[in-house]
């Protein structure tokens, strides 16, 4: 295989600026065409990022492109994402993949009939703070994962997003649209989960819309914006996730880990870096010792100063292993049980019972400093 694939994006909306503006410093990943329903949203991209734009159907037929970046809005992810496959690409998408894990079987029958690769984000857990936990915890550092909790909650997506009304409907809330971060890290750093219990709820029937351009703007609200999960692991491990888009403020941690040695603490999983803390059994918490990894070097600015922002690592690591012949670790099965997991909660929190997954992977590889170097250009 050519040691560089031709990419497509189809959806030039707003996370569609991280793809094109971050992808340049990866290997195997050269983006040439984008494509969107609106034909000036995709102009504006091509012309900012010297791409070409395209209709759909010509970006679908393109010869030049290998693989298709799918960044439409959910509700969208599987229609567009099987128009790919059926045109002969491989595909990544934004998360999450597919509203249901019926719509993922039907992706990963398609491709393997096809032999093509699916992937998916999110990638954050390949950042170098998640990736030096990882190394911590497979070194024994505080033992075997025992218990841990999770806490994603905020005021919710319309005061910030400009166009925020999706993020209320069914394939939106904040379990689909934040719990793949969470999910895909606690896939990294524990391994997969056998079975999940859910409450589940939402605070208002409406939001009313505070961003520009569509202040006052009043939208429904047909998913549970509160979400109080259980998940029981493989390994034993049972862990609580708490995701809302209902909550002023708070004072929970993102993410802390208990083992039979020691806890760790996570930073979001939202993000590539920040500071992994731990303790063993005398309880004196501290930070753990920096280490050069590449995904966990600041290299953007943001209203709360420097960080790392390597998203796009995702997709540049299945092309690697496309031309390598690996398991790509964003890969369709991780993704497929992740979705198991999000529609599991989310039927819990509907059918009032524990609800067993009926799918499995494997924890994806490490990705140690080498190995993330060997992904930049």
């Amino acid at each position: 295989m050519a040691k560089e694939l031709g990419v497509g994006i189809i959806g030039c909306g707003n996370i569609s600026t991280t793809y094109f503006s971050l992808a340049p410093l990866f290997k195997g990943l050269k983006i040439l065409a984008c494509a969107d329903l609106n034909r000036s949203a995709a102009e504006l991209r091509a012309e900012e990022y010297g791409v070409a734009a395209q209709s759909i159907e010509d970006l679908l037929a393109n010869d030049a492109l290998d693989v298709i970046v799918n960044l439409t809005i959910p509700a969208s992810h599987f229609s567009v994402s099987k128009a790919i496959l059926e045109a002969g690409k491989h595909v990544y998408s934004e998360k999450p993949l597919v509203l249901s894990l019926e719509e993922g079987e039907e992706l990963k029958a398609l491709a393997q009939a096809k032999g093509l690769a699916v992937g998916c984000a999110p990638d954050t857990f390949l950042g170098g703070s998640h990736q030096l936990a990882r190394k911590y915890i497979d070194e024994g550092g505080v033992g075997r994962i025992t218990s841990g909790t999770c806490h994603v909650m905020s005021p919710g997506m319309e005061m910030w997003h400009p166009n925020p009304g999706f993020f209320f409907l069914a394939g939106g809330g904040p379990i689909l649209d934040l719990g793949p971060y969470y999910i895909a890290n606690l896939i990294n750093l524990v391994g997969p989960v056998k079975r999940v219990g859910a409450l589940t709820s939402m605070a208002n029937p409406t939001r009313t819309v505070t961003s520009q351009p569509l202040a006052g703007t009043v939208i429904p609200v047909e998913t549970p914006t509160t979400i109080h999960a259980l998940l029981e692991f493989v390994s034993g491990a049972t862990i609580t996730l708490s995701a809302s888009w209902d909550v002023w403020s708070h004072r929970h941690a993102n993410m802390e880990l208990y083992g039979t040695e020691g806890s760790i603490f996570v930073p979001d999983p939202n993000f590539f870096g920040g500071k992994v803390e731990a303790s063993g059994r005398n309880t004196d918490i501290q930070p753990l010792e920096e280490w050069d990894h590449p995904f966990g070097k600041a290299n953007q600015e943001s209203p709360r100063g420097p960080r790392a922002n390597y998203r796009t690592a995702g997709l540049a690591d299945m092309a690697m292993a496309l031309i390598d012949g690996r398991d790509p670790r964003c890969s369709l099965d991780r993704t497929l049980h992740g979705i198991d997991v999000m529609t599991g909660i989310l039927k819990s929190g509907e059918e009032g019972r524990f609800i067993d997954m009926v799918t499995t992977c494997t924890q994806p590889a490490a990705l140690g400093i080498e190995e993330a170097r060997a992904l930049l250009r």
